[in-house]
């Protein structure tokens, strides 16, 4: 066992976590999943184990699989390949790297594929290489959802060149997963590394990684050894790839059958829960309000977030991180839930309620990273046909130089563009502040609504009185010439609705949330050539 995980179990029942020493009954460790109950290290589990904790009991059927023993180099070092292979399998009693099976999740129907790094390091040969791609293949033919758990050293050097095609082999049928519209979710286990890493690990819609995982292209003796540098502490585990936007969240164990189960959720069909419309059509119904007070309500900091808007109106919301590129921008957060029977992929601004948070996310203004990661995001929504909905609460997109090398610019123009050709229904709602491109770059769709004391401007009021006014005490005077307010968005038609904002934070959002799902509803029965269309010729009448 490797110093992430507990050691295996003395011959007198007994085991020894290497993380922080604590010697425990074995009964006890297996009992929590091979999870130290001190340190929360997370041991080893067999590809048997690993099935028996995913999915529900009693459902597994092993795929057909053979079980050939394929030399195609004649391959020797200090034994014979066939020997190795024969060894391997007394010792773990398996016949190969991986095992498939169908079964279900929380009765949900999902093909799983279960890597064993015990065989010979969890190493891709071609019977491994067949194995998983003859499981991508039952989930396409059977329109099921795909789980691969992934345990691996790379490609088998004892196969050669044929193991390196297995890469591409299996991300092949993974793609025709993509093609098909079904959900396909990596679970990254500690090592997962090389040829692995390198193809179906990493091309799934959602990547999910045990703490302590770790995941590369090369493992860190090779990269210490080329680049001759001391790696940081923590490169490459769960937590580094975490922040640096390479997988979407760290799960512990013990919880990924709840997380699996909310994100299977989204792949179930709509159940529509009806709900009255509440939402104002007509401008002269809204009372006149002062641009500089809508100003300042807007931007309280007691008004809900996303996050909160995510918590109260959606069932099983799953965040999503990382545009698997550089990082994961927290001023725009967004994943999958279920709003009123409707599964939804929901994106938005995030501020917060106290100075901490404000400043760690930026006060909602985005980075280039944050607008990579929405437009993965709405490429996900695309293929499994979910409705998108965003929630737009900026200042601007943030302005630093960081931002300006790593493509800002480039980065909304993308996702703006992005959403001109997205062909499923999209709903944005202005619930504080719009402030310039960086609010309009989530505000591309087939309906923006805006609560009553939200406002969307081409420029912050602060910022047009200090170019115009050369005085930025001038801000309320600006907002009063930019006639900010919703009801001057409803009057113009920048907004198609406008959402009643009542005095109770819980009754304001519950307000959102019906106004979005009404809002849907109309969208339903469109054809998606005709709602694309549509949604250009909204855009093309101001």
């Amino acid at each position: 066992m490797t110093s992430a995980g507990v050691t295996a179990e003395t011959a007198r029942g007994f085991a020894r976590c290497p993380a922080c020493g604590l010697i425990t009954y074995t009964r006890r460790l297996v009992r929590t999943g091979r999870v130290c109950p001190e340190c929360g290290a997370h041991g080893r589990l067999s590809a048997p184990e690993r099935l028996a904790q995913l999915l529900d009991e009693g459902s597994a059927t092993a795929l057909p699989a053979d079980d050939p023993v394929r030399d195609p180099l004649a391959f020797t070092d200090s034994r014979a390949y066939p020997d190795r292979l024969a060894l391997a399998r007394r010792a773990t009693g398996l016949t190969e790297a991986v095992v498939c099976a169908r079964g279900t999740i929380g009765g949900q129907p999902v093909t799983v594929a279960v890597m064993d790094f015990g065989f010979l390091g969890g190493s891709l040969g071609t019977v491994v290489g067949d194995r998983i791609t003859r499981a991508a293949e039952a989930a396409l033919a059977e329109r099921t959802p795909l789980i691969i758990v992934t345990a691996s050293g790379g490609a088998r050097m004892q196969e050669g060149v044929f193991s390196l095609m297995q890469m591409a082999k299996v991300s092949h049928a993974v793609a025709a997963l993509d093609d098909a519209g079904l959900l396909t979710v990596s679970i990254i286990t500690e090592p997962t590394f090389g040829g692995v890493a390198a193809s179906f690990a990493t091309c799934t819609d959602v990547l999910i990684a045990e703490p302590g995982a770790r995941m590369g292209f090369a493992g860190p003796r090779v990269i210490e050894q080329t680049v001759r540098e001391r790696l940081p502490e923590g490169f490459q585990t769960a937590g580094f790839l975490l922040e640096h936007g390479m997988i979407d969240m760290v799960v512990p164990r013990g919880e990924l059958r709840l997380v699996l189960c909310r994100l299977l959720a989204v792949t179930r069909p709509s159940v529509f829960a009806e709900v009255a419309d509440m939402v104002i059509r007509d401008p002269a119904t809204l009372p006149e309000v002062d641009a500089w007070d809508v100003v300042r309500a807007a931007r309280d900091p007691a008004r809900p977030t996303t996050l909160d808007y995510a918590t109260a109106l959606l069932d099983g919301f799953v965040e999503l991180h990382g545009d698997r590129l550089a990082g994961d921008c927290p001023a725009i957060v967004g994943g999958v839930g279920v709003l009123l029977g409707r599964p939804v992929l929901l994106l938005g601004h995030q501020k917060g309620h106290d100075t901490r948070e404000l400043v760690r996310r930026r006060f909602g203004m985005a980075s280039p990273e944050g607008y990579r990661k929405s437009s993965r995001l709405l490429r996900l929504a695309a293929k499994l046909e979910l409705p998108v909905v965003t929630l737009v609460d900026t200042p601007g997109a943030y302005p630093g130089i960081a931002a300006e090398q790593r493509g800002q610019a480039l980065a909304i123009a993308e996702i703006i563009k992005q959403l001109c050709s997205l062909p499923v229904p999209v709903v944005s709602v202005v619930t504080g502040e719009g402030g310039s491109g960086g609010a309009l770059a989530l505000a591309v769709a087939d309906r923006v609504l805006c609560r009553e004391s939200g406002f969307y401007s081409v420029i912050s009021p602060e910022g047009c009185s200090a170019i115009l006014w050369k005085d930025a005490a001038a801000a309320p005077q600006a907002a009063r010439a930019l006639r900010l307010g919703a009801r001057h968005l409803l009057a113009s038609s920048v907004v198609d609705g406008v959402v009643p904002e009542p005095s109770d934070p819980a009754a304001a959002m519950a307000a959102v949330g019906d106004a979005v799902a009404v809002t849907l509803a109309a969208l339903d029965h469109t054809d998606r050539r005709e709602l694309v269309a549509n949604r250009r010729a909204r855009f093309r009448r101001f």
